[in-house]
């Protein structure tokens, strides 16, 4: 496994003192945004896009300080019931897709998107429950007639450019869930699967190490995010676990996303890591940094520390002890 960062935590710095600064702390890859929710500080697409030669001279910064690039990031909602924002968004992905061919990229990575719960919907709906039933018939109506299409489409192009798709299993998008992940994915083909981020399974009440179990005896995990969340149980008593309370609001928050083993010990993130390299994954550990009580530099490094005691690097030999 190598250690990562998805670089938006560092978009105040300039490409250049971007990747020094992830080299100095000892990484070997790093997560681009290309637009959409990560914004574009990094990597200009459409200029990239256009020049070969300018994709090469990206590409040699990042190796003269012994960077790749794990994945390109384009998280934004290609579904969305706004024709303005479904169309960037689509165009956006379809973009990142291409230019994750043209560099030899094998991920992209975003959101499922969600959808209207009809056809004259203006506001996005994200429907939880099966009952009333309107939430069912929206359920219905987003999954056939909008998000499995489209994603169809996009397995077919991804599909041909080499390229996976890592879809983020965020609360409010379709695909949140092992579930609904392996649902879609059942529904489009295997160019479709998940950047894991174990985050945002914790505050749904769902295992990670027992969610990457499933989503790995499918083949199904492309990326992962190594970003954590503490879990308030007094303050869960009191807002339930879909807290709509601003991520500001730390004292009161049932959840809140932390730096790695700052809301579960590394006992518990190595178990992870352990189920990751047991059920087939060996790529990046891509550190997202969201922590609202401590600075970008000490959260970042928090994670690097803590990765580096529990990521398995090297391969197994053979079992010389049976």
């Amino acid at each position: 496994m190598k250690l990562g960062v998805f670089t938006p935590v560092f978009n105040n710095l300039s490409f250049e003192a971007m990747i020094d600064k992830v080299a100095d702390a000892g990484l070997q890859m790093v997560e681009i945004g290309t637009g959409g929710s990560p914004g574009d500080a990094h990597l200009n697409i459409q200029e990239l896009l256009a020049s070969e030669q300018a994709r090469k001279d990206y590409l040699a910064k990042l190796a003269d300080r012994g960077l790749e690039i794990s994945a390109l990031s384009a998280h934004h909602n290609p579904i969305s019931p706004n024709p303005k924002e479904a169309a960037e968004a689509d165009k956006l992905l379809r973009d990142t897709i291409k230019l994750a061919s043209l560099m030899n990229v094998p991920v992209v990575n975003g959101f499922s998107g969600v959808s209207g719960g009809n056809a004259t919907d203006t506001q996005v709906n994200w429907p939880v429950l099966p009952w009333p039933t309107e939430y069912n018939d929206n359920y219905e109506y987003q999954w056939e007639k909008k998000l499995i299409p489209y994603w169809k489409d996009i397995n077919q192009e991804a599909t041909a450019a080499g390229v996976k798709i890592g879809i983020e299993l965020h609360g409010g998008f379709l695909a949140h869930t092992p579930y609904t992940m392996l649902k879609l994915r059942d529904a489009t083909g295997d160019a479709i699967g998940c950047n894991f981020d174990p985050s945002h399974l914790w505050w749904q009440g769902i295992d990670p190490v027992a969610a990457i179990k499933i989503l790995g005896k499918e083949n199904a995990i492309h990326h992962f995010h190594a970003k954590d969340t503490y879990l308030d149980q007094d303050n869960i008593n009191m807002y339930g676990l879909t807290d709509m309370q601003p991520y500001g609001n730390v004292q009161t928050r049932a959840w809140t996303f932390r730096s790695v083993g700052c809301g579960h010990d590394l006992q518990t993130w190595s178990d992870m890591i352990s189920a990751l390299r047991l059920y087939g994954y060996d790529y990046v550990l891509s550190i997202e940094h969201e922590d609202p009580i401590m600075s970008v530099d000490e959260g970042f490094m928090r994670a690097v520390t803590n990765l580096k005691q529990v990521m398995i690097k090297d391969q197994p030999g053979e079992m010389w002890w049976v």
